[in-house]
């Protein structure tokens, strides 16, 4: 499975306490992440993720190019919801995608770890 891993500053040390949580689960699949979250994540656990670009510089876009391929089975996008993002329209857009190529998405820990349950 490919799966896409992508949190707001804010909610980065929240992804980061869920990939080392679900460590064993995420090494079996396919990881991409956004640039700053992925070598993030890559620092605290080790795990193989390709990283793209930081979301606010195109990350998010090419990532969501690679749903719109077919190239992602589930995203984990933990965003924040109080603070305004300088790239929220490509936020919305790759919401967006995932809900066209009905792409399962995470957008916080507690329905995340329900979709990590469902992978055990």
């Amino acid at each position: 499975m490919k799966i896409a891993l992508i949190a707001h500053d804010k909610m980065k040390p929240e992804m980061l306490e869920f990939a080392s949580k679900y460590k064993d689960i995420l090494k079996k699949h396919d990881l991409v992440a956004t640039g700053t979250t992925g070598h993030k994540i890559i620092a605290a656990t080790g795990l193989n993720i390709k990283c793209f670009r930081s979301g606010p510089l195109g990350g998010d876009q090419e990532i969501g190019a690679r749903v719109a391929n077919g190239d992602i089975d589930l995203i984990f996008f933990f965003r924040d919801p109080l603070t305004a993002q300088p790239h929220e329209p490509d936020v919305s857009a790759l919401l967006r995608l995932s809900d066209v190529y009905k792409i399962p998405l995470a957008t916080n820990s507690s329905t995340a770890e329900h979709m990590m349950n469902s992978l055990k």
